[in-house]
C-alpha cells in the first residue's frame, strides 16, 4: 500500500447512552445491560465478553431494573410495565401493566417461578411465570412509600423491601411483613432529610445488607430486625450492590463512580468470628455508580459515564491472561459507520437520525495535509415512529441509503446535482422488500429456497456482501455463517461452525474469499466457490497465531481490504487498526508482534496516541483511509471536534 492519506474524521458527535441496569445468568454466562435509552444489550462473558445481542430502545420506553428468570429476561421502568424480551427477534415480547404507577425494581426467585417487583404506590406485586406470559399472584401489604429495592431469600420464603427510611421483611406466602428495620438518617443538616434506600441484599444465614442515599451500607439482622453494623462508605449515595455466589465478597457502587469491596473475613488471625470488612476501593467511573454485578472472578459496573468496566479480581485470575486484564465498553461491538467508497461519503447512524457528510479536501504540502475543503453536511434524516434504528448502510456509489426498526425497513435514493442533494423515499413491495433486506439490512434474514440446514432461529448481527453483487454471507449469535448466491436467489453453503462468535467479516472484491474474526481474535478465510478453507487460513490455523493478539481484549469489529494490493487485510477495533500482510510470514511465538518482516505490517502501536475510540475504518476508492474516531474524555462533557488529515507510511 505504501504511503497513504488517512482522513481523521473526528465530527461523528455519538454519545452513548447511560448504564441504568445490569442483570447476570450464572448458567449461560450472559450479562444483560439496559441504557438510559431504552436499548437492551446481551454480552456473552464466555465469548470474551462479546456483545452478541442489541434490543433496540423505544421512545418513552426506560429501564429502572433487569432480571433473568431461567432463560427468560425482564425489565420494569417507570412507565409502569413489566416487559419480557424476545431474545431471537431482539424485540419486547409483550408486556403486562403492574397497575402500582412507576415500577422501580424487579427480581426473580432463585427457582425462576415467580417475580416480585417494587412500585411507586408502596406495594409489593408477586407474579407467577407461566408459559410465554406471567400471571398477577398477589399483592403484598401496602407501605407508606415507594418501593426502591427488593431481594428474595434464597430460598423463596421471604422478601426484604427497601423504601424511605426503612426495610421491611415479607413473608411470600402471606404477604405479611414480619420485620421492619429503621435506616438511621444523615447526621447534621441533612437529618430531615429521608434516607432511600437503593438497594438490598438477602443472604442465605438471614443477613440483610443494604446501601442507601446517606452514604451507608448497613448490615442487619433480618431475625431480630437489628442493626448488626454499619460503613459509611461515601459522603453521598450507595446506589447498589451485588454479591458473589458464595456470599463471601460484596461489592457497593456509589455516586461518587467508585465501588467498595467487602468481604466476610475475621477481623484478626486469631479471631475465629467473621464479619463484613472493607477490603478494597476500585475507581473505574466519573460518575454514579447505577448496576452491580459479581461475577466468579470480577467486578462488572455501569453507570452514568456510560462504561461498563470489568475488574477482575486478581487472586481469582490467572496473571498476565486474558481473564486478568481489565476491559472497558463504551461502543457497541458493531459499526456505526458505512462508506460510500466510491462517492466519498460517510452515513452516520444513531438511535433517531442519520447523517451523511462528504469527505473534505485537500492539497499535498509534507507530512501535514492542508483542507482546501471542509466536510459537508449533506443530510439530516430523522426516522419515523418510535422505535429506534437499529442499523443502516449505504450503497458504495453513495446513491442508495436504507435503515431499518424493529418494525420497519426503509429505502431511499439520493440524487446529487453540484452543491445539492435530493433525497427520494422508494415504495418497497413484497418482492423489494425481500430483495434490499437481503442486500442492506443485517437483522432476521428470510431464507432464500432452499433454507440452509437446521437453520437457528438467532437473529443476524453480521452481513457481508461481494462487490460483483453475487454473494452475500450472514452470521448469526449461534456462530453460523451461512453464504447465499444473490444472482440465483438460493443458499450456497455453511461455513464449519467455529465455537467463538464471529465479530467482523468481509467478502474480498477481487477473490471469492469470506475473511471472519471471531470473538476470541480467531482469523479465517473461506472459499466460497471451493466450500473450504484457503491455504493461508489452514496454515494459520496450524501454527496458531502470536500470544498478543490472542490475548486483545477488544473484538475487531470491522475487516476491509486493498484493492491495489490483495495480500492486505485491513482489521480495526475501538483501540487500533492494522494491516496484515499475506505474502510475508507469520510472526514467531517468541518474536514482536509488530514488525516489517512479518504479516502484521501495520499497528496503532507504530502511532502511539494517535487513534483513540476508533469506530470506522475503511478504505475508500482513491485507496486515501478514513478513519473515524469519538474523542472521549470525560462522556458528560462535549469537546471540539476538530478536522484534521494527516498521511502515514507503512
Amino acid at each position: 500500500m505504501g504511503e497513504f492519506k488517512v482522513h481523521r474524521v473526528r465530527f461523528f458527535d455519538y454519545m452513548p447512552s447511560a448504564i441504568s441496569a445490569m442483570a447476570f445468568n450464572v448458567h449461560t454466562e450472559r450479562l444483560a445491560v439496559a441504557r438510559a435509552d431504552g436499548t437492551v444489550e446481551i454480552y456473552n462473558f464466555a465469548d470474551n465478553c462479546f456483545q452478541e445481542k442489541v434490543i433496540p430502545g423505544k421512545d418513552g420506553r426506560t429501564v429502572e431494573a433487569l432480571c433473568w428468570a431461567g432463560q427468560r429476561l425482564f425489565s420494569t421502568g417507570l412507565n409502569g410495565e413489566i416487559v419480557e424480551y424476545d431474545l431471537e427477534n431482539l424485540r419486547s415480547k409483550y408486556t403486562v401493566e403492574a397497575y402500582g404507577g412507576p415500577v422501580w425494581t424487579i427480581s426473580s426467585n432463585s427457582q425462576g417461578t415467580q417475580l416480585a417487583v417494587g412500585c411507586e404506590d408502596g406495594t409489593v406485586k408477586i407474579f407467577e411465570l407461566v408459559e410465554d406470559s406471567i400471571q398477577f399472584q398477589s399483592n403484598f401489604d401496602r407501605l407508606k412509600s415507594r418501593v426502591l429495592s427488593l431481594s428474595w431469600h434464597p430460598s423463596g420464603t421471604q422478601i426484604a423491601a427497601g423504601t424511605m427510611d426503612m426495610i421491611r421483611v415479607f413473608n411470600v406466602t402471606t404477604g405479611h411483613a414480619t420485620q421492619r428495620m429503621m435506616v438511621d438518617r444523615a447526621a447534621g443538616a441533612n437529618k430531615k432529610k429521608e434516607v432511600a434506600v437503593w438497594s438490598v441484599v438477602f443472604l442465605s444465614d438471614n443477613t440483610v445488607i443494604s446501601g442507601d442515599s446517606a452514604g451507608k451500607v448497613q448490615v442487619w439482622d433480618s431475625q431480630m430486625g437489628t442493626l448488626i453494623r454499619t460503613h459509611l462508605v461515601t459522603k453521598w449515595d450507595v446506589m447498589a450492590l451485588a454479591v458473589s455466589r458464595d456470599e463471601s465478597s460484596l461489592l457497593a457502587g456509589t455516586s461518587e463512580g467508585s465501588v467498595v469491596q467487602f468481604q466476610f473475613i475475621s477481623a484478626r488471625l486469631d479471631q475465629p468470628d467473621k464479619e463484613w470488612q472493607r477490603t478494597r476501593t476500585l475507581r473505574s467511573h466519573s460518575h454514579d455508580v447505577r448496576a452491580l454485578v459479581h461475577t466468579d472472578t470480577a467486578a462488572v459496573s455501569g453507570g452514568n459515564d456510560a462504561h461498563l468496566v470489568v475488574r477482575p479480581f486478581m487472586e481469582k485470575v490467572v496473571k498476565g491472561s486474558k481473564e486478568s486484564a481489565p476491559c472497558k465498553i463504551t461502543f457497541p461491538h458493531r459499526s456505526l459507520v458505512s462508506c460510500g467508497k466510491k462517492a466519498g461519503i460517510l452515513l452516520f447512524q444513531f438511535p433517531e437520525r442519520l447523517e451523511v457528510w462528504r469527505l473534505g479536501e485537500s492539497n499535498e504540502n509534507g507530512e501535514e495535509l492542508s483542507v482546501t475543503k471542509k466536510p459537508e453536511a449533506l443530510i439530516h434524516l430523522k426516522r419515523k415512529g418510535d422505535d429506534h434504528i437499529c442499523c443502516s448502510t449505504l450503497s458504495p456509489c453513495g446513491g442508495w441509503l436504507a435503515y431499518a426498526s424493529a418494525s420497519s425497513v426503509r429505502l431511499f435514493q439520493l440524487q446529487y446535482d453540484n452543491d445539492s442533494i435530493a433525497l427520494t423515499k422508494v415504495e418497497m413491495g413484497p418482492l423489494h422488500v425481500l430483495l434490499w433486506f437481503v442486500f442492506f439490512v443485517p437483522h432476521y434474514l428470510p431464507s432464500p429456497s432452499p433454507p440452509p440446514p437446521e437453520v437457528s432461529k438467532q437473529a443476524v448481527h453480521l452481513m457481508s456482501t461481494s462487490d460483483d453483487g453475487q454473494w452475500l454471507a450472514t452470521a448469526n449469535s449461534d456462530c453460523e455463517v451461512h453464504v447465499y448466491n444473490l444472482k440465483k436467489l438460493k443458499y450456497h453453503c455453511t461455513v464449519p461452525v467455529y465455537g467463538s462468535c464471529p465479530s467482523a467479516m468481509a467478502i474480498h472484491p477481487t477473490g471469492s474469499n469470506v475473511v471472519m474474526v471471531h470473538a476470541d481474535q480467531k482469523i479465517f478465510e473461506y472459499s466460497l466457490e471451493q466450500k473450504e478453507y484457503t491455504e493461508w487460513s489452514r496454515s494459520l490455523a496450524k501454527k496458531g497465531l502470536h500470544g498478543s493478539w490472542l490475548n486483545r481484549v477488544a473484538p475487531v469489529t470491522h475487516v476491509s481490504f486493498s484493492a491495489s494490493n490483495p495480500d492486505y487485510i485491513i482489521l480495526h477495533d475501538m483501540n487500533m487498526f492494522c494491516i496484515i500482510d499475506k505474502s510475508l510470514p507469520l510472526p514467531e511465538k517468541d518474536s514482536d508482534l509488530v514488525g516489517a518482516e512479518t504479516q502484521l505490517i501495520s499497528n496503532s502501536s507504530v502511532f502511539p496516541s494517535v487513534f483513540k475510540n476508533l469506530l470506522c475504518v475503511g478504505l475508500m476508492e482513491d485507496h486515501s483511509l478514513v478513519v473515524v474516531e469519538r474523542p472521549l474524555l470525560d462522556i458528560a462533557t462535549r469537546l471540539p471536534a476538530p478536522v484534521r488529515q494527516k498521511k502515514f507510511a507503512t
